[in-house]
């Protein structure tokens, strides 16, 4: 890993996904890609880059968690809040442009 990579979004942050269009907020993120081999192969058909950072996204609406490459977010501009299950278990409070995370760093 290079030590100029330098991530886009940060816990608490609202994105929404470029390909298939959901609303989420991030909960954590990777420097460089850290799933399997198997995974990338199989559920990243766009092959994103694994040198980029990628997203743990809780997605709006449902109880869902994603996998995310930077490249194929955005930042999410309807200061909407994200209704998820999990929503409470990360962060503190909603802040109007994103989460306030429970606590700084892992």
């Amino acid at each position: 890993m290079s030590d100029s990579v330098t991530a886009k979004f940060s816990p608490g942050d609202l994105i929404i996904h470029n390909l298939f269009e959901y609303r989420g907020v991030v909960i954590d993120l990777d420097p460089h890609f850290l799933g399997s081999a198997d995974w990338y192969d199989n559920v990243a058909k766009s092959k994103p880059p694994k040198d980029r950072p990628w997203y743990h996204v809780l997605v709006d609406g449902g109880d869902v968690r994603t996998y995310v490459a930077e490249r194929n977010l955005q930042p999410d501009p309807s200061g909407r809040p994200i209704k998820h299950p999990e929503i409470n278990t990360h962060f503190a409070r909603f802040g109007g442009d994103g989460y306030i995370p429970l606590r700084k760093g892992n």
